[in-house]
């Protein structure tokens, strides 16, 4: 499986507008701000890839839901359940 992005990629700084009671709150409780950023765009990411994916093959997932409401799946007479 292909990568997500280049997670050995050098860090680059940003500049960011946040919520300013947002920002205090965070740091008062030590919450790492780039480290939660990260993490939350990771998640961000990988749901945009998943509908991305989704979308480009549409077409190919409906023609093998078609397939096998007519043929049925592979292996189907050899199961026990």
């Amino acid at each position: 499986m292909q990568p997500l992005y280049d997670t050995s990629a050098p860090k680059k700084a940003t500049n960011l507008s946040v919520n300013s009671d947002l920002l205090l709150r965070i740091k008062d409780m030590d919450i790492n701000i780039s480290a939660t950023l990260e993490k939350a765009l990771i998640t961000e990411l990988k749901k945009a890839e998943a509908e991305r994916w989704a979308k480009e093959n549409k077409k190919a997932i409906k023609k093998y839901n078609e397939f096998i409401e007519e043929h049925g799946c592979f292996g189907d007479e050899f199961r026990s359940f």
